[in-house]
């Protein structure tokens, strides 16, 4: 065989193994089952706990439409006096599975809440992919301090697991534009947490383009407060990877550590002192803002 055919079948091998291997990561980070799942439950939830919202339709820069509700009171003095919580959803379920921290940060925290999904989820457009799902969170961001009533007030990035590190870097970006942080039982980086159970995982990361690497941009949050909520029960991300992001953190603002010991990955809110945690930490973190 010619040198090359055999360079252009090594090639086209390595191109196919490429995009399988991408394909199959895709898959493990933004599960497609669990994307779209109950996708219409959350505005009867919101109806029926008497929280007003609407639902917005943003175009992202890479002219894809992706979906957001804002809840905020009817009256606009009311709204004005509250802080807004921008809550950056994990890689599992849709905005329906929100529902009960939506209404515990609009009723107890007295709170606005603005409740987005990404590309790929719910009713947004594309498919979610590490760049796109940036773009989108810059999108929100945008669109809140755009919004006539909530651009005027104190805003809160909250992020849990895959929507910590989402979190982490739009607050690296942006951190005159934002006055609090809240990550919940989140990752150093998708390389790391894979390894520990996907043991041919380092073999193929050459392949792999989702990275989420949190534990290099968290030192690039200079002056935000932060708070780091985790569960010490957690065996999807072992409580290692929080703690080394709280160790990597150099903001200068308060910066808060809160564990949950019989807490798991997905029931962090139902521990006992989550949301006590979080109100105190924001009447400190913003009364200082």
């Amino acid at each position: 065989m010619e040198p090359i055919s055999i360079a252009l079948i090594a090639a086209a091998t390595t191109f196919t193994t490429g995009a399988l291997l991408h394909e199959i990561q895709s898959n493990l980070i933004y599960p497609t089952k669990h994307r779209n799942e109950n996708r219409h439950q959350i505005a009867p939830l919101f109806a029926e706990d008497g929280i007003p919202f609407c639902e917005t339709t943003l175009t992202t820069k890479d002219n894809v439409k992706i979906r957001t509700y804002v809840c905020k009171p009817r009256v606009e003095k009311e709204a004005k006096k509250r802080p807004t919580v921008l809550i950056l959803p994990g890689n599992r379920g849709n905005t329906g599975y929100h529902s009960k921290a939506v209404s515990k940060f609009y009723h107890e925290l007295k709170c606005n809440v603005v409740l987005p999904s990404y590309r790929g989820y719910d009713r947004s457009e594309g498919r979610p992919t590490e760049p796109g799902i940036k773009t989108d969170a810059q999108t929100f961001l945008d669109y809140i301090k755009r919004h006539n009533v909530l651009k005027n007030t104190k805003l809160i990035v909250y992020g849990r697991s895959l929507g910590g590190a989402v979190a982490i870097d739009l607050v690296s970006k942006n951190e005159d534009k934002i006055d609090a942080l809240i990550i919940e039982n989140t990752f150093v980086s998708i390389p790391k947490l894979y390894s520990q159970d996907y043991y041919l995982y380092p073999l193929f990361s050459a392949f792999f383009t989702q990275t989420w690497s949190s534990e290099w941009t968290i030192g690039e949050i200079k002056t935000t407060p932060i708070l780091f909520l985790s569960s010490g029960a957690d065996r999807i991300v072992p409580q290692e990877h929080m703690k080394s992001l709280y160790e990597l953190s150099k903001t200068t603002g308060i910066k808060k550590w809160m564990e949950f010991p019989n807490g798991k990955h997905r029931d962090t809110f139902h521990q006992p002192g989550f949301f006590e945690a979080i109100q105190e930490f924001l009447s400190k973190a913003l009364a200082k803002k």
